[in-house]
C-alpha cells in the first residue's frame, strides 16, 4: 500500500497537469541552492509552479492526468515548470534563467496534448504573451486615431493663427 505522502504528492502533481496550459522538462543538476531559490522566486512572479518531482511518481500523475506523453521522457533529475494561466510564460522564464546559469537544461515541454522538444520550447519562449498581444493591437487600433487628432489639431491650430494674423492686420 502506498504511503499517505507518496499519494498526496501524486494527487498534487495530478492536479497541476491537469490545470496546466503548458508544462516545461527541466534539468537543475549541478545548480546552487541559491540559483534555483532564484528561479523558484522568478516563476511565482508569473503565477507558474517549479516542481522537483520523483519520476516514478510523476509517471504515475502523468497517466492519472492523462498526459501520457510526458511519461518516456521522465527521467533522471527533474523539473516541472507547470502554468494554469499562459501558454508562453514557462518557456520564457526557463530559456531566459538558463541564458545565465548554463546548468539549467531544457529537456522538452508539453503543449495542447503534444510533446514539444526542446528547440521548440525556445522557439514558444520567443513567442509574445497575450499581455504583450493585447498591448500590441491596442497600440495598431490607437494609432490611426492617434494621427487623426494630430492631423486635426494641427488644421484647427493653422486656422487659429490664419484668424489671429487677420485680426491684428485690420488693427494694424
Amino acid at each position: 500500500m502506498a504511503r499517505p505522502e507518496k499519494t498526496a504528492e501524486v494527487q498534487a502533481i495530478t492536479a497541476h497537469l491537469q490545470s496546466a496550459k503548458s508544462v516545461v522538462l527541466a534539468d537543475y543538476q549541478g545548480m546552487t541552492v541559491a540559483q534555483m531559490t532564484d528561479f523558484r522566486v522568478k516563476c511565482r512572479e508569473k503565477n507558474v509552479v517549479c516542481r522537483v518531482v520523483k519520476n516514478r511518481l510523476a509517471k504515475i500523475a502523468s497517466d492519472q492526468a492523462n498526459v501520457t506523453v510526458l511519461k518516456e521522457h521522465l527521467t533522471g533529475p527533474m523539473a516541472l515548470i507547470i502554468s494554469a494561466d499562459s501558454q508562453v510564460d514557462p518557456a520564457k522564464i526557463v530559456v531566459d534563467f538558463a541564458k545565465d546559469v548554463d546548468k539549467l537544461k531544457i529537456r522538452g515541454g508539453y503543449v495542447d496534448g503534444g510533446f514539444l522538444t526542446a528547440r521548440q520550447v525556445e522557439a514558444l519562449s520567443r513567442v509574445p504573451s497575450r499581455d504583450e498581444l493585447y498591448a500590441q493591437m491596442m497600440g495598431s487600433i490607437n494609432a490611426p486615431l492617434t494621427g487623426i487628432a494630430g492631423t486635426l489639431n494641427g488644421v484647427m491650430s493653422a486656422v487659429v493663427r490664419a484668424v489671429d494674423a487677420v485680426a491684428k492686420q485690420k488693427a494694424a
